[in-house]
């Protein structure tokens, strides 16, 4: 329906053990809880939203019981949740979509009240280092991702890829800087719409605010994380 909202959301990383992640946690659950309002249409969540996921076939990682149970109760109440994978919860496989989510992969072309929209977490679009390109094929690729699964006990995955969340995370205090004209999104964006009408880019990812407007007049928003405080788009 016209009237109704849709909602953005990225890089909440919950799971974190940093910054007060039980604080965290309940913002975003209250969020959750604030939209189930009947006046929602639908809820994109733009990746990492996890610090750290990593799923089984049989096993997921325990906690963020109320962040489900806020979920489906969006869900049961008719809104639609769509979820992209972040370069943080990259082997989110099945759970989400068994609970009733749809997965989307970035960019993803949606219509949203007669307007068109690019979606993404944003990694990997446009310039990117080749390192953080490496690292990223290892993280996609299945037979890494098989080795992990079957050669490490969960207990021990998770403790591996929680400290490496954690330290990847915590190394990084310096904000980052936006960049304008020069900034990978705003190239690859502007590259986007040589090819094809879109009236509006939103990513996360970069731990930002920001809203630039495009050659076309299109605007590309830029969502920062909820590590300090909730960051949302709605249109």
């Amino acid at each position: 329906m016209a009237d109704k909202k849709t909602y953005f959301v990225s890089d909440v990383h919950l799971g974190l053990q940093a910054f007060d992640p039980a604080e965290r946690e309940k913002r975003f659950v209250a969020f959750l809880g604030r939209i189930n309002d009947g006046g929602t249409e639908a809820l994109y969540m733009l990746g990492d939203i996890w610090d750290f996921w990593y799923e089984w076939k049989y096993t997921v990682p325990k906690g963020s019981v109320r962040v489900f149970s806020a979920l489906m109760d969006l869900m049961d109440a008719g809104v639609k949740v769509y979820f992209f994978q972040g370069n943080h919860d990259v082997w989110a496989y099945h759970y989400f979509e068994e609970m009733g989510m749809v997965r989307l992969t970035q960019p993803a072309f949606v219509e949203i009240k007669g307007r068109t929209f690019c979606l993404g977490h944003g990694d990997a679009l446009g310039r990117t280092p080749l390192g953080y390109r490496i690292m990223r094929g290892v993280f996609h690729n299945r037979i890494a991702q098989c080795l992990f699964s079957s050669l490490l006990h969960p207990t021990v995955a998770m403790a591996i890829g929680n400290a490496w969340s954690r330290n990847n995370r915590l190394a990084r205090r310096e904000q980052y800087v936006w960049k304008g004209e020069s900034e990978p999104l705003v190239e690859y964006a502007e590259s986007v719409l040589k090819e094809r009408h879109v009236d509006c880019f939103v990513f996360g990812h970069l731990h930002v605010s920001a809203s630039h407007t495009l050659s076309t007049g299109a605007r590309l928003i830029v969502l920062d994380s909820w590590i300090y405080k909730d960051n949302w788009y709605e249109v």
